[in-house]
């Protein structure tokens, strides 16, 4: 076998679903997307989204001397319905990516050991990413040929479906690129009709202002008034656009339990209200959650006590409605007032 012939092996052996190769300057589209997209202000409160454009919209401008981009996906696909918990209001709904440990370390890891590999074969430069440096990796991605932007913004493959994490390499190296993936949504609008808080103006773009996701993690402050109720019991993330695509039917088991881990135990709304900042630090160690902090995080709890129609909830919101934090107190009186209406 060719050395890309070899990486892809390789890779695929790592644990990786798939490995496809691209050019840095393939994806000529990004600039005016991005442009687009924050002049719209789509992004919300996500200023960095502003900062480092010129990188953020060409990736040969983030590092000059790469030739080759070798795009991966790992898969995270959950082992249940992630959309059964919305049917039960005492339970907290969380991002089956956030289930266990936080991915940026597991697939940074993984990234790591194939470049090692890599330079191994053949002397050469590397760098790798994974989510945290301005890289277009969703177009990146399907300029290499390892699934298409779908209508709910988010990369998807015919043989992977859209469970999965993107990494990228760059590399000095001059490795023959595969041929782009071309978009196979076709009338589908499955995603799009399922959105809670109708955060699709159009197919294929997405006003994170209005995405549950970008709510509950990104979102600093109080929640609009009108779209708390939309947000159920989702307390970080939101999968309803990914759990409803019909090429889920090809999702590929996640190699890494690790995706399935603990983050939750008893996903019990009551208990989560209580946590304070040093029992919120214990319970989320290792876990994407941690990031967002225990005030947002209870915040988000009690919106979903709010939405649960549930008044045996209400006097866990009444305890915290004189919280030290203006934004948990906010959204305490927002469920006492919610759960009175019961």
């Amino acid at each position: 076998m060719d050395l890309k012939e070899r990486l892809v092996a390789q890779a695929l052996t790592e644990g990786f679903v798939a490995c496809r190769v691209c050019r840095p300057e393939a994806v000529p589209e990004v600039p005016e997307r991005l442009a687009g997209f924050v002049e719209a202000g789509y992004h919300g409160q996500m200023n960095w989204m502003t900062e480092r454009m010129a990188w953020r919209g060409n990736p040969a401008a983030l590092w000059p001397e790469a030739r080759s981009v070798i795009m991966l996906a790992e898969s995270y696909a959950p082992k249940s319905d992630p959309l059964a918990v919305l049917e039960s209001p005492e339970k907290a709904a969380v991002s089956v990516y956030a289930q266990g440990r936080d991915y940026h370390d597991i697939v940074k890891k993984r990234l790591k050991r194939l470049a090692r590999w890599l330079v191994a074969q053949e002397p050469c430069e590397v760098k790798v990413f994974v989510d945290t440096a301005p890289v277009p990796e969703k177009a990146l991605a399907q300029a290499a040929g390892l699934g298409w932007q779908g209508k709910h913004t988010n990369v998807l493959s015919r043989d992977w479906g859209n469970w999965a994490f993107l990494g990228s390499v760059f590399t000095t190296l001059e490795l023959e690129p595969d041929t782009p993936e071309v978009d196979h949504c076709g009338s589908c609008t499955a995603c799009q009709d399922i959105c809670p808080t109708d955060a699709f103006p159009v197919p294929y773009q997405l006003d994170a202002r209005r995405c549950i996701s970008y709510l509950t993690i990104e979102h600093k402050g109080p929640v609009d008034i009108d779209l708390r109720a939309r947000m159920g019991n989702r307390i970080y993330g939101c999968d309803d656009c990914l759990a409803i695509c019909p090429w889920n039917k090809f999702a590929v088991a996640a190699s890494d339990m690790r995706y399935h881990g603990t983050a939750i135990d008893a996903p019990n709304l009551a208990d989560l209200a209580l946590l304070d900042d040093a029992g919120f630090r214990a319970r989320f160690s290792g876990s994407p959650i941690k990031r967002i902090g225990r005030d947002r995080f209870v915040r988000n709890v009690l919106y979903a006590i709010g939405n649960s129609g549930l008044p045996a909830l209400c006097h866990v919101a009444q305890g915290l409605t004189d919280d030290a934090d203006a934004t948990v107190a906010d959204a305490a009186r927002w469920a006492v007032t919610q759960l009175s209406a019961h």
